[in-house]
């Protein structure tokens, strides 16, 4: 087979090298790819978001099948356009992808099917907005509510960061339509979980759970970034709490789905909060994590390809869950990131260590690379991500940050506690 993977940051890399392993694969394709799959695929110059471009290229090179990595893309409807022009493509479709692409819609239907989220109103007009904040308790959740990258969300301590937050919310031409309107949440505390599985419109397959690490600094302080880091699976999730994310949450919201007339082909990405022994839905996604697919892919030993060709045909009913095999050992992502993210960074640093550096029980992602002249340099905020394995969290974690040891380019940052929760509760 002949296939093409829409995207160019890590978790495209981390999808492309798993693929590559298919048997099933004869060619692979990577649209625009970056500096790491040009190693396992060949490049095509097309970005993601030129959604035509790509539609006329899969045809011309007869792509049997195309898996789309990032939500943008999706939200703009690239999988309405494939499947019109006959291309089979994984992803969900247009109607889906609101899930991710309107904090808005997705929190009204949680709402509106009484699954259990945090307490929330949603604002358009800056003065009222500015008002509620004035008269409720702190701290507090505000989110843009489009798509941000995943950096629209802001955990306020006081007013004063409210106020300077909904400013950057509201209609600021940085985050454009994400900044329309906002929803403003209570803040819950608690343990994160991300919950990713395959849904073909009537069944969940659910993949192995992993923890990110949103905030840019250690001991998750500092403003949320993409993700700096994760591992898989989580030692506290066992079949009691898949038992009961079943009940109180996939099954009402996938019959919601089908009432609110959305067909759902793809990936659900379920970011949750535990707090005080509940299950709280922080967000939807409509595609796979980064980083989190990092390390749940480095830990999947079957096949990758079949499941995502199910999922887009409506046939995970065929799949037996129970012989995918996993690797048992824990894996840890270490994301490496530019100086200065999620903010103002600089590009085009040349990375050092990449030849010879991966080890058996490691290896490199790239997301924000590129290759000029036969060197790889820094193409965006998260650059690298090293992805480790160990008998168990403790040994991971050592091998993950001995990678990354052999890595550097000028201003090149990462958190050093990625894994502390998990190394906290073993003691």
């Amino acid at each position: 087979m002949k296939l093409l993977v829409v995207g160019g940051g890590g978790r495209e890399h981390a999808l492309a090298w798993k693929l590559k392993q298919s048997r099933m694969v004869t060619e692979l394709f990577c649209a625009p790819g970056n500096g790491g799959t040009e190693g396992i695929a060949t490049s095509v110059p097309i970005s993601a978001d030129r959604i035509k471009a790509l539609k006329a290229w899969a045809r011309q090179n007869r792509i049997d099948f195309t898996v789309v990595g990032p939500e943008a893309p999706l939200a703009s409807g690239i999988v309405n356009e494939f499947r019109a022009a006959g291309l089979k493509i994984f992803g969900v479709n247009k109607s889906a992808a609101r899930l991710e692409s309107s904090k808005v819609f997705s929190k009204k239907l949680l709402q509106k099917y009484g699954i259990p989220t945090a307490k929330a109103e949603v604002f358009t007009d800056f003065d009222k907005a500015s008002d509620y904040l004035k008269n409720t308790s702190y701290p507090i959740v505000i989110k843009a509510d489009g798509l941000a990258a995943g950096k629209g969300v802001y955990i306020c301590q006081d007013f004063k960061e409210a106020q300077k937050a909904l400013k950057v919310c509201l209609g600021n031409p940085v985050l454009g339509q994400a900044g329309s309107s906002v929803v403003i949440e209570q803040y819950l505390e608690g343990e994160e979980l991300s919950y990713i599985g395959l849904v073909d419109g009537q069944i969940f397959l659910p993949l192995a759970p992993s923890q990110d690490h949103k905030r840019i600094f250690e001991g998750d302080r500092g403003p949320n970034t993409g993700g700096m880091g994760a591992y898989s699976p989580v030692p506290w999730f066992d079949a009691s709490w898949e038992e009961r994310l079943t009940g109180e949450i996939i099954a009402p919201l996938l019959k919601g789905l089908v009432q609110e007339d959305i067909h759902y082909r793809g990936v659900l990405y379920i970011g949750l909060m535990i707090s005080q022994g509940q299950p709280y839905v922080l967000e939807f996604n409509v595609r796979f994590g980064d980083p989190e697919i990092q390390a749940i892919l480095f830990r999947l030993k079957s096949d990758l390809l079949p499941l995502l060709m199910a999922t887009a045909q409506g046939r995970l009913a065929n799949i037996n869950r129970h012989a995918i095999e996993w690797d048992p050992r824990p894996a840890v992502c270490v994301v490496m990131a530019s100086q200065g993210y999620p903010d103002h960074y600089e590009k085009g640093f040349v990375v050092e260590g990449l030849n010879g550096s991966e080890a058996q029980d490691w290896v490199v992602f790239h997301a924000g690379t590129m290759l000029d002249k036969g060197k790889i340099r820094t193409a965006g905020g998260r650059v690298l991500s090293v992805v480790a394995r160990g008998s168990n969290y403790e040994e991971a974690i050592r091998t993950a940050y001995r990678g990354v040891s052999t890595l550097n380019w000028q201003g090149a940052y990462f958190r050093k506690d990625i894994g502390y929760r998990v190394c906290q509760k073993q003691k």
